[in-house]
């Protein structure tokens, strides 16, 4: 990978709510020498998040929420998604910290061994969102199905423990399409093959 350089020309808050979203004026350098002509792209500032894998490495079970999402509002099967515990980074927290949070908030789950799995951008046409992915090995037994969340939060969220193979199947089946979910479901099944 290059080291190319850019330059920020000018950055504008356009919209402020529960995000926001600025409109940057940039140029940078082409792959084939030379500087682009100024570009103006809105950018989403969403802020990052963390999302965590929650899994029974003795039952190969995992800890799955069910959960409204405004950006699915036009899915054909409805915006209640599947997913695995995820928050928004709260200033001054770290990674770890929001994984335990949200685990406890979403799930009820008092997470004390995390792994590191991998960060990326889920959508760097358009947004600044990183996502940092955590892997937390636990017994799902102790844990309580049933509906959690924070109500001052406006969260309605359905727990459900599946095993592995399930949300796999859910995967090829199109009834997962978050994507944190099903990278960290791959990262987790590729792991168990590699080892």
């Amino acid at each position: 990978m290059m080291c190319m350089k850019f330059k920020i020309l000018s950055k504008e808050t356009k919209y402020q709510g529960f995000f926001r979203i600025d409109v940057y004026d940039f140029d940078h350098e082409l792959f084939a020498g030379g500087w682009v002509n100024p570009v103006r792209r809105e950018v989403f500032e969403r802020g990052n998040a963390v999302a965590v894998l929650l899994h029974d490495p003795k039952t190969d079970s995992v800890l799955m929420v069910e959960q409204f999402r405004a950006g699915a509002i036009r899915d054909p099967q409805g915006p209640w998604m599947i997913e695995i515990v995820a928050g928004i980074v709260e200033k001054g927290e770290s990674l770890e910290d929001v994984a335990r949070r949200e685990s406890m908030e979403e799930a009820g789950c008092h997470v004390e061994s995390l792994k590191h799995m991998l960060d990326y951008y889920p959508s760097a046409g358009g947004s600044t969102e990183q996502i940092s992915l955590f892997y937390a090995p636990l017994d799902l037994s102790l844990v309580e199905e049933g509906i959690h969340g924070l109500p001052d939060e406006h969260e309605d969220i359905k727990v459900s423990i599946v095993p592995r193979s399930t949300a796999m199947q859910w995967i090829k089946e199109g009834k997962l399409k978050s994507s944190l979910a099903i990278i960290a479901l791959q990262w987790l099944t590729l792991e168990m093959l590699m080892n």
